[in-house]
């Protein structure tokens, strides 16, 4: 013969321990976009970890999703490195985003020289944050930037074309920029499943 008990009276006879949902600690990285930050499993950008953005085109916004950070980072007198971007960053603009240039460093190279200096910049721990821009990258590359970035506990962004979110990437998350500038979609994220939907985030900040 059973008995049907009643999980509410068991409840409140204290006979069954009631678990609480953990809250998720604040990430020590927020992208700076409440959006993105609240579909990410970490709550921010992965830490100690290579980042991918994918662009259908240049000027999307693909600066001014990670504008924040930065100019979190460097007002904290932290060090960001840009390797090999496809254009001279105009000064004024990052000021008014609000960076400290005198912990934004530039450094021009072009093919394997530009993945050397960017994996030996990411492994040296020199810098809290890089940007890089490879041309050229296989699946080899990318790992070699994957454990560099873990080893020097630094934020790895790189900026990729579109046309590469087919190929496999060892990279903790990949973005791709809408057509629409302000939007983004999750591709892949470590630790949570990839948000559907577009993200929009301020493109004009």
């Amino acid at each position: 013969m059973s008995a049907v008990v009643s999980l509410d009276s068991l409840l409140d006879q204290r006979r069954v321990w009631r678990g609480q949902p953990t809250p998720r600690a604040p990430s020590r990285q927020p992208s700076g976009h409440a959006a993105l930050d609240a579909a990410l499993p970490t709550g921010g950008w992965p830490e100690a970890a290579l980042t991918e953005i994918l662009l259908p085109g240049p000027g999307l916004g693909e600066l001014h999703l990670l504008w924040p950070s930065l100019a979190r980072l460097t007002q904290a007198a932290e060090r960001v490195v840009l390797v090999a971007p496809p254009f001279v960053p105009y000064a004024p603009a990052w000021q008014a985003a609000g960076l400290d240039l005198r912990h934004l460093a530039v450094i021009q190279a072009s093919g394997r020289d530009a993945l050397w200096a960017t994996e030996q910049c990411l492994r040296s721990g020199s810098c809290a944050a890089l940007l890089c821009w490879p041309e050229r990258a296989d699946d080899r590359a990318l790992r070699r930037l994957q454990v560099a970035a873990e080893s020097g506990q630094t934020l790895a962004f790189a900026y990729r074309p579109l046309r590469e979110a087919h190929t496999p990437s060892p990279a903790a998350l990949r973005l791709a920029l809408d057509d629409r500038p302000g939007h983004v979609r999750v591709l892949k994220c470590r630790g949570g499943l990839a948000p559907v939907t577009p993200i929009g985030f301020a493109a004009g900040r």
